[in-house]
Parts: C-alpha cells; structure tokens; sequence
C-alpha cells in the first residue's frame, strides 16, 4: 500500500458509540498498537480505495467513450459479427488444445 505521510497535529474528532469504541480500542490493544495508529491505517487504505475506484471510473468513462466514437465513425460491428469472430477465435483455441 503506497504512504501517505503527514504530521500528526491534526485533530479528528467523531460520534459513535461506546460499545463501538471500546471494542475497537481493546481489538487494537491485542494487537499491541494504539487505536489511533490502527484509524490511521483505516483511513489511508480508505483513501487508497476510493482513489483506485475513482481511477477505475474514470478509465471506464474514457473506454465508453472511445467505442461511442467508433460506433458513431462506423467502426462498430453487429452481433452477428462479434459471434462469428469469437466463434472463430474459440475453434482456433480448441485446435492449439487438442493433443
């Protein structure tokens, strides 16, 4: 997981429950770290998942519409097409198969 390294004079304060808290702080103490160490982590990898789906969004947006282009440039094919050459490509694939 990439770093993100700050200082740590920031405060962040939050509302949950206190079963919540103490389960969580006594989870961390088995493990021999301070909670906050352990809401750092969650945070971060929080972080880093969001970013990943953010890219993930948008490299999908850019791959639609790269093939709306082509679909509006002609370059699109019909089913029936795609099920010719997949078919093609699947009897290729058997023939490298076959002893």
């Amino acid at each position: 997981m990439g770093s993100i390294h700050m200082s740590k004079d920031a405060i962040f304060t939050m509302k949950l429950e206190p079963e919540l808290r103490e389960a969580f702080v006594a989870a961390a103490g088995e493990e021999g770290r301070p909670a906050s160490q352990v809401m750092r982590e969650l945070m971060r990898e929080y972080i880093e998942k969001q970013t990943a789906h953010e890219n993930y969004q948008a490299w999908l947006e850019r791959k639609v519409e790269r093939a709306r282009e082509s679909m509006r440039a002609g370059r699109a094919l019909d089913t029936e097409q795609v099920e010719a050459e997949f078919a093609a490509l699947r009897n290729e694939a058997m023939k490298v198969a076959e002893p």
